[in-house]
């Protein structure tokens, strides 16, 4: 019945009155009164991987005969627009709730109840297609969150993060090869060491990416099994032979990716080990790009007292008090997308920690936490690469000018004059602001000709003794 603003429902429990236009029903909305702590709500992605599995399931239904062809259709037309964003306002419950995410199983079921019942001819909360026996047909909330759980992470990482990431391999790379010939100091504990290739330094960025996506890819594949099958404690009560096959079937169809059922129903409901492991993943990756981001922004520090041996692009004033000073705001930023990541790991770390007997009771948030690490490090790495890698230029002079002050340079000299020689060569080199040349040269160790021979820097730069 509806009265004014309001309709009236129907659950387990009793009436509730909820906003007349509203596509979801009462349980949605004893969840909206209950839950009302944080304002964040689930994702996109994972809202679309849900639909994908409502309209999966609808299909299996279906063609197993459990659903007649009028409402299969109406919660398949209804479902689709799930998964084309349409209906995301419709999702409204906070992420801190019931733990299994049954509000949000129930959120969807009724909402496509609701749009599907009218397709049918049913008015507006008359459940002529009934979210639990029509829509949640053959189905759990206990197996269905954590299906869409690895779905949505899955999904992400192949769709946004790798593409993010060999985009910005590629870029390190190719600044690998344009700086191949700059050279300049190594540095270890932040102090002068034996002379490096900048391009060395950059094709050490790219190899990291590279094991990074290889992690992801690995965590992406065990993504692949899913809970799905499972319904309430991992028995499979109320999930008809056949139904599971039919279902995710029709999942790699909606995604183009790979799924497959549990091996083993209890692990996969109870345990979010694979959810963890994903995270770590993603983790590893934070602190490969701090690494990464921070090295630049040290490397581009000054322009008069830092090491300025490369220059950032200036993007935007870095200062509301110095006329032209100009920041590493791109570094920065990837740098708290970074710590957010980390911070994000523990979350999911702690929630995985709760798959009490039969079921992890933490999984909304280990959702929300995965998805939003995906995408901001998505995000991040297309923004840096773009704004920054892209245009960073090497300041050859500056690198030369530090490089020939370096008193590890001495190092070359080991095989020529001894340790102990060239440690005095280094340390009185370090003191007076000499090269290792000069100095050298002042203590009558070595001619000019066989500096050369044992200071050919480039030849530091590569394995194999120096003069040899």
């Amino acid at each position: 019945m509806t009265t004014g603003q309001y309709r009236t429902e129907k659950d387990s429990l009793g009436e509730m009155q909820v906003p007349a236009e509203a596509l979801y029903g009462a349980q949605t909305q004893r969840a909206v009164l209950n839950f009302p702590i944080s304002g964040m709500r689930f994702p996109s992605r994972f809202v679309q991987a849900l639909g994908i599995v409502k309209q999966a399931a609808a299909k299996a239904n279906r063609d197993l005969g459990f659903l007649d062809n009028e409402k299969a259709n109406a919660i398949i037309e209804a479902a689709q627009q799930v998964i084309d964003g349409k209906l995301d306002d419709s999702f409204v419950l906070d992420i801190f709730q019931t733990g299994s995410g049954t509000s949000t199983n129930m959120n969807a079921n009724e909402v496509i109840s609701t749009l599907a019942s009218e397709k049918v001819g049913g008015e507006r909360g008359s459940k002529a297609v009934h979210p639990n026996d029509h829509v949640n047909m053959s189905q759990s909330s206990n197996d269905i969150i954590p299906t869409v759980m690895h779905i949505s992470a899955r999904v992400a990482i192949e769709r946004e993060l790798i593409p993010a990431l060999t985009a910005f391999q590629e870029a390190l790379q190719a600044k690998a090869q344009e700086f191949d010939d700059v050279l300049k100091s190594g540095r270890t504990h932040l102090m002068d060491a034996t002379p490096v290739r900048l391009g060395q330094e950059f094709a050490g960025y790219a190899a990291q990416i590279g094991k990074n996506i290889a992690r992801l890819k690995f965590a992406s594949e065990e993504l692949a099994e899913v809970a799905l099958g499972g319904t309430a404690t991992g028995t499979g009560i109320n999930c008809p032979p056949g139904f599971t096959e039919k279902t995710i079937n029709y999942v790699v169809e909606a995604t183009g990716l790979s799924f497959h059922e549990a091996e083993n129903h209890f692990e996969a409901q109870a345990a979010k080990d694979a959810y963890v492991m994903a995270s770590g993943a993603l983790n590893t990756l934070a602190v490969s790009l701090l690494k990464i981001v921070n090295d630049l922004r040290h490397l581009s520090s000054g322009p008069t007292s830092g090491l300025a041996e490369i220059r950032l692009p200036a993007i935007q004033p870095g200062s509301s008090i110095m006329p032209g000073k100009v920041n590493p705001v791109m570094s920065e930023a990837v740098m708290m997308v970074c710590a957010r990541v980390m911070g994000n790991h523990t979350t999911v770390t702690v929630c995985g920690q709760h798959g009490n007997f039969e079921l992890n009771v933490m999984m909304p948030a280990m959702a929300h936490a995965m998805l939003e690490s995906i995408s901001i490090l998505a995000g991040g790495c297309n923004a840096f690469r773009v704004n920054c890698l892209d245009g960073i230029v090497a300041d050859r002079e500056r690198c030369q000018e530090l490089l020939e002050l370096n008193p590890s340079i001495a190092t070359a000299l080991n095989s020529a004059i001894g340790y102990d020689q060239a440690s005095k060569v280094a340390k009185q080199s370090a003191s007076e602001r000499k090269s290792v040349r000069q100095v050298t040269k002042e203590m009558g160790l070595l001619s000019d000709e066989q500096l050369d021979e044992y200071l050919n820097v480039r030849d530091m730069t590569e394995p194999g003794i120096p003069g040899q």
